[in-house]
């Protein structure tokens, strides 16, 4: 039996003992046997979580799935402080000093009267402490590892930043016709690697749009594809209502089932979802 005290209710030093014990000889030995690589997908699941409850607006399921996002944090900074390199305090020492530097809006000089202006000076401070010269240099700044919608969003906008954009969302539009085209044309020559570029050029393109618009293109597609699952569900519904054969049906009979499901959830929807 580990040595713990248990609790009606914990706090921060309580889980940081807590997950060194789980660390420790005679702990877990799942806890013992992880490595920051062995569980990096883990932090990106539980982060993801914590976006699916507030998607649903529940305070209950945002409790714990922060929860269990700062569990990772806890324990990959307890595998650092194992090895001597720093813990827990470290972090948060580190955490609130950049905060307070990149905040000279509020903790220095400088003004800052909308989000605007507060957002242009941390950026201005960020380029300064990171010796950043070249707006290139920023958008290596961003994660490879981001899904990638939303980094070719954050990168246009780095972009944007010094100029390099469109002057409004018609020439945007027309990069989107005319990366289409080309696409349609790698088609057609049936070279494969040419038409995976051509059609990332043509997600890129699209995204650039988005921004252009204030939408955010990794909510969007995500919504949609949302939309695509409900619809497919009503499709399958309706077919086996009709005693229809998805897989032996034509395309036609497909497409005749797929607006009837359309209509039938725009019916739904001007009815308040009754």
């Amino acid at each position: 039996m580990v040595d713990f005290e248990f609790k009606d209710r914990y706090d921060i030093n309580d889980l940081i003992s807590l997950i060194a014990l789980l660390r420790a000889p005679g702990g877990c030995p799942w806890d013992r046997e992880q490595t920051h690589r062995s569980i990096k997908k883990n932090f990106i699941e539980e982060t993801y979580e914590v976006i699916e409850a507030i998607n649903k607006d529940s305070t209950d399921g945002l409790r714990e799935e922060l929860g269990d996002v700062l569990m990772q944090v806890v324990l990959h900074t307890q595998m650092e402080s194992e090895a001597g390199n720093f813990d827990f305090d470290d972090v948060c020492d580190e955490l609130c000093k950049k905060l307070v530097v990149r905040h000279p809006h509020v903790f220095g000089d400088v003004k800052a009267s909308n989000t605007a202006e507060a957002l242009s000076s941390w950026d201005a401070v960020k380029q300064s402490i990171k010796g950043v010269s070249k707006q290139s240099e920023m958008m290596d700044s961003i994660p490879v590892e981001l899904p990638a919608l939303m980094r070719a969003q954050k990168v246009q906008g780095k972009a944007a930043k010094v100029g390099f954009d469109w002057e409004n969302q018609d020439g945007a539009f027309e990069k989107l016709y005319e990366e289409i085209n080309e696409l349609k044309n790698a088609v057609g020559q049936n070279n494969q690697a040419n038409i995976e570029e051509e059609l990332g050029d043509v997600l890129f393109s699209c995204v650039n749009i988005s921004r252009f618009l204030h939408v955010d293109s990794e909510e969007a597609l995500k919504a949609s594809t949302d939309k695509f699952v409900e619809r497919f569900k009503l499709v399958e519904e309706l077919a086996q209502q009709k005693g229809i054969s998805m897989n032996d049906a034509s395309i036609d009979v497909l497409d005749s089932l797929w607006n009837e499901a359309k209509e039938i959830l725009a019916g739904k929807q001007q009815n308040g979802g009754n």
